[in-house]
């Protein structure tokens, strides 16, 4: 292997984040590919979704035990509404 093919694979293990070559080259050897995955946007995507159905449980509560329902309560859930819609927006810009 030339010093151009070490720096070139070296290159490729920093980008997926690994620094055993050992397992780099089996893996590729093996499979051939390796996918590295990022989930960021959906991990903000499932919290905002997880915050909107706290929010909705909890107003659920309060009308169940006072039988009232605000226009804050409203404004909270469009306020969460707003936030996944912009979420979702993101993800499918950056997938395009």
């Amino acid at each position: 292997m030339t010093e151009q093919e070490k720096q070139l694979i070296r290159h490729k293990m920093m980008q997926l984040g690994t620094k055993n070559m050992g397992a780099y080259l089996r893996k590729m050897a093996i499979d051939g590919y390796i996918i590295k995955a990022d989930y960021t946007q959906q991990k903000k995507l499932a919290a905002a979704i997880s915050r909107a159905a706290s929010n909705i449980h909890q107003i659920c509560r309060r009308i169940n035990g006072t039988g009232r329902f605000y226009a804050e309560d409203v404004a909270e859930l469009k306020e969460r509404q707003i936030e996944i819609w912009s979420l979702l927006k993101e993800t499918q810009k950056e997938e395009l």
